[in-house]
């Protein structure tokens, strides 16, 4: 499943890819050292550059990709960053410039059609898992909307672990919980099956032993170990998608600058107490407690009270911050923005039906 920069660099001498558009982070392209590395691989091409601006994938520069696609007509679209620059490169693949877009993309109603071309990803984070999913983060008006379609998984991706060591720890902190995060909410998740299971278990065993390590001493051997469980738990939401920590986390990443790992862990125990006390409400079609009890089993804890102590020990030591005044978060104030920015397509996978009043008590604790 790892790669070496030499399957990139087979991979690219192609002769068919003579146009190559390579979309990725201002920072990240530098500091993970792929800037050096595709500049020298692709000097026999002809490339053209975007470097992502914003922090969120949000429609207006989402636009300006697409437009820059467009008119350079690429053989190949390589996508070299985090979630958000994947994102980006997936959506731009398959989306057109249309009038109607921003109402298509609220209405979760794009018609999907093809792929304008070949699409390969390198992630320069080992957490979001965006290189294997079927769906892809838009924000619109500061609200967060996801596209849906099995035309959004790329290509090729390759899991090159020495381009993720030298991310800052933040970022590595955040894109870690979210892999984590992935892989807990898609064990409950009302649409998760067999395959799902496999994956989001695989990468928990891999995950809760690697990540901090990877944040305190990181080196290939974790580096590795960390894409993989990314992967893993990638595959596992593409099947069964997200549940109510990554549906609450958004408005917090879009209203307060929280990065989307961070924002899914603010009140992540509080989330997964809420489905443990209300498994006799379970809208699944598997049995919850079964489910809860693979969790403890896979976490190495006894309930639901020990396992939320070791996913706040986990948190604490990866310095992943949950008191809401230190971060300047005033609930009461935000309430209005907060419940509105929640994503109802992720809400409605929980194992237990959950409402704005819910979120709302859950969010105050």
């Amino acid at each position: 499943m790892i790669n070496s920069t030499e399957d990139i660099k087979k991979f690219i001498k192609d002769k068919s890819f003579k146009k190559v558009f390579v979309l990725c982070g201002k920072k990240s392209f530098v500091t993970s050292g792929a800037e050096n590395f595709f500049k020298e691989l692709l000097n026999d091409k002809e490339i053209r550059l975007f470097y992502k601006n914003s922090e969120l994938p949000i429609l207006e520069e989402l636009i300006n990709i697409i437009n820059d696609i467009k008119k350079f007509k690429p053989d190949l679209i390589l996508a070299v960053g985090g979630g958000a620059v994947i994102d980006y490169a997936k959506i731009a693949n398959v989306v057109d410039i249309r009038d109607d877009l921003k109402n298509l993309i609220v209405n979760y109603s794009y018609p999907f059609k093809s792929k304008y071309t070949k699409l390969a990803v390198i992630p320069t984070t080992a957490g979001s898992g965006a290189e294997v999913t079927s769906n892809a983060v838009i924000y619109v008006d500061g609200i967060k909307h996801s596209f849906e379609s099995e035309l959004l998984i790329p290509d090729n991706f390759f899991l090159i672990p020495e381009f993720l060591i030298s991310a800052p720890n933040k970022i590595k902190a955040s894109a870690g919980f979210d892999a984590i995060a992935q892989a807990l909410e898609s064990l409950v998740s009302k649409k998760s099956n067999k395959q799902s299971i496999e994956y989001a278990s695989k990468s928990l065993r891999i995950s809760i032993n690697s990540y901090i390590s990877f944040l305190n001493n990181p080196n290939l051997k974790n580096a590795a170990e960390m894409s993989i469980a990314s992967n893993l738990a990638g595959k596992a939401i593409s099947i069964s998608k997200t549940t109510a920590p990554h549906a609450a986390s958004y408005p917090f990443t879009s209203l307060f600058n929280i990065s989307h790992g961070h924002a899914v862990g603010l009140f992540f125990e509080n989330f997964f107490k809420f489905n443990f006390d209300n498994l006799d409400r379970a809208e699944t079609s598997f049995n919850l407690k079964k489910r809860f009890d693979l969790i403890f089993s896979l976490i190495d804890v006894k309930n639901i009270d020990s396992f939320n102590s070791k996913i706040s020990s986990i948190k604490k030591q990866a310095k992943l911050e949950d008191n809401l005044n230190k971060l300047n978060i005033d609930i009461q104030k935000n309430s209005e923005k907060i419940i509105k920015g929640i994503n109802l397509l992720r809400l409605g996978n929980n194992p237990v039906k959950i409402n704005g009043n819910d979120i709302y008590r859950i969010i105050s604790k």
